[in-house]
Formats: structure tokens, sequence, C-alpha cells
């Protein structure tokens, strides 16, 4: 439980992190400099105002310098990438797997609110997350994944590190080669873009870490939530539907982390 409180407190220093990369990112600022600032006033935010949660809860969720309102975005951010981390730690101990599923959860949750606010999925987060997916298959196996199935089939029986990067590879380049694909005729068919490529590459992301099932179950999942909520908004704040876009990547990191934690059975761990 020791290794799980600090995984927790860890995690709330990548959710401060994150929230850096999710406001700058977009604005192609660099994350490293200048020192954390107010994005009202501009003024540097000084390292005992910038404590995650503890700060906001201090400060009352305003700037000290001009008083004006913090988003409710950075203790959410914090709070949850914090529990995410607690909860692998406390299910699968200080382990590989758990350093997967953390790294993970932080991906997903920095694109989550990435997309929510910008409409936009950085690379750093698709792209860089995709590297790291298929490095860490080969030393964490990814299982129950169909992959050697359609290889026995072809008569072809690849082992170990060499299976999972494979299903790892599969797992990306399939789903997301629909998902593309599915948008690609939905632009030719109504003239006007249906779905953002950064959906794609976070999608090819998801299937590096979780192999095939996992990345087509949070495909459904995102979907489902994508059309009810989606539609739902639309309605009550009677958006126009025909202009409004919908950030779909933020239904599909929502559904990433619901299925990580259901499909690795991490809560029948606890």
């Amino acid at each position: 439980m020791v290794e799980a409180v600090l995984a927790g407190l860890f995690g709330l220093l990548i959710g401060s992190f994150l929230n850096v990369c999710i406001y700058r990112m977009p604005r192609d600022l660099s994350v490293v400099r200048p020192r954390s600032y107010c994005p009202h006033c501009e003024k540097t935010i000084a390292w005992f105002d910038n404590v995650p949660l503890l700060s906001f809860l201090l400060l009352k969720g305003r700037c000290r310098d001009c008083g004006k309102p913090i988003s409710a975005r950075y203790p959410i951010v914090e709070l949850l990438t914090g529990t995410l981390f607690f909860v692998f730690v406390a299910a699968l101990g200080p382990s590989l797997p758990a350093l997967k599923y953390c790294l993970m959860s932080a991906l997903l949750v920095g694109m989550t609110f990435s997309d929510l606010e910008e409409r936009i999925l950085p690379d750093e987060f698709t792209l860089g997350g995709l590297v790291a997916g298929l490095a860490l298959s080969l030393v964490i196996p990814i299982s129950d994944g169909p992959t050697e199935f359609l290889f026995a089939i072809t008569g072809v029986h690849p082992k170990g590190p060499l299976l999972s990067l494979t299903e790892s590879f599969f797992a990306a380049a399939l789903p997301s080669g629909f998902l593309w694909l599915t948008g690609e005729l939905f632009q030719r068919i109504r003239h006007k873009e249906g779905l953002g490529f950064g959906d794609v590459k976070m999608i090819a992301m998801v299937g590096s870490f979780v192999g095939l099932t996992g990345t087509l179950r949070t495909l459904i999942l995102g979907s489902l939530l994508g059309s009810v909520v989606g539609v739902a908004y639309i309605l009550i704040t009677r958006k126009d539907h025909t202009s409004y876009e919908l950030p779909f990547g933020s239904f599909l990191g929502f559904a990433g982390i619901v299925v990580i934690l259901l499909d690795q059975r991490v809560f029948s761990l606890l």
C-alpha cells in the first residue's frame, strides 16, 4: 500500500505536468520554459502556489496576483492522474505492467482534456505513445490477442516478444486504418471532414498498448459515448449539429481508461 500511495503522489505531479502540456502543446509552446504562469495576467506562479491540488484549494481557485479564476481542469487532471496511478500500483504492485498502464492512462488523460478544450490531439501524445507502446510490448507481453490465431491459419507461429510485438503492431495498424477509411469515405460522400487524423493516431496508440481486442472495445465504447453524450449535449445547448465539432478523442480517451481498468481486471485484483 505504501508503494500505491507513493505512486498516487507521483501521479499528482504527472497530472500537474499534463496540465502544462494540455495548455501549451496545442499552442506550439515549450513545455519546459518559461515556468508556469497565469494565462490571464501572465505572472510567473510561485512554487508554493503550484503544489498539485493543495494550492488550488488554498487559493480558492483564483490566481494570487490577478484574482482571475483558475480552470477546474487543473485539479481534475491532477486528481484523476493521481488516482489512476494509485489504483494500478495497488492492483498490480510496483511492476512493469503497472508502469505500462500508468503511462498509458497519463497519455489518455492528456489527450482527453486537450481534445476537449482545443480539439487537438498533440503528436507528442499520440505518436510518442505509439512508439512507447510498441517498445513496451517487447518486455510486457500483450496476452489474449487474436494475432496468434490469425498466424496459426497461415502456419506461422511466432513466440514470446515477437508475438507480442506483432499483436501490438497489428492492433495499432488495423483499427486505425479502418477509422481512417471511415473518415475518408465520409469526407468524400458528405464533402466535409467528419473525423480528424488525430483520432486515427490516438487509436493506433491505444492499440500498441492493449492489443486488438482492447482497441476494438475502446472504439465501440468511445463511439457509443460520443453518440449518446454528444447528441444530448447538442440538444441541450441547441448547437448546430451540422457544424458542431464533437471532441471524439475525449470520448475515446475516457473509453480507453475504462477498458484498461476492466479488461486488465484491475478492480478484481484490488
